[in-house]
């Protein structure tokens, strides 16, 4: 599994380089969830990108830092921080979207070789793995 990540996720850092973005894969459920440009807090961002608090958190500091987004406070909590995307992000995007929609259909392109799609498959592991997470499958597989 780690093989086929690296093998994906190295192509796709490849044509951000060669798309002329300093950019990394790891940002990109984050600038989607950005995208319509309407500010969102950490949590929002997580929900919507579909991955953990901790995960956006450290995502969207990394990208606060790399100047990809700002952070403002919110109107109606101090104590919250609204983040959209920064003038290099907004400026950038229409080659991020550019990027998106090439990877999109190389992964098209890779599923017709494949005897069952690869989207479905990791679709249906990421369902069966939510009903019954995969430690839990270990602890099983020791008794």
């Amino acid at each position: 599994m780690r093989h086929l990540i690296e093998l994906l996720d190295g192509a796709v850092q490849d044509a951000y380089v060669e798309a002329g973005l300093d950019y990394r894969p790891r940002f990109t459920p984050v600038m989607r969830a950005l995208a319509g440009g309407k500010p969102h807090t950490v949590s929002q961002i997580a929900e919507v990108a579909g991955i953990t608090q901790p995960a956006a958190t450290q995502t969207v500091n990394l990208m606060v830092k790399e100047g990809w987004l700002v952070a403002q406070s919110s109107p109606t909590d101090a104590r919250q921080k609204l983040l959209v995307l920064s003038a290099q992000g907004k400026r950038l995007l229409p080659k991020l979207q550019a990027c998106w929609r090439a990877t999109a259909a190389a992964a098209d392109d890779l599923d017709t070789e494949l005897p069952h799609p690869l989207s479905d498959t990791l679709a249906r592991a990421i369902e069966a793995l939510e009903r019954r997470p995969f430690g839990e499958r270990i602890r099983k597989a020791k008794e």
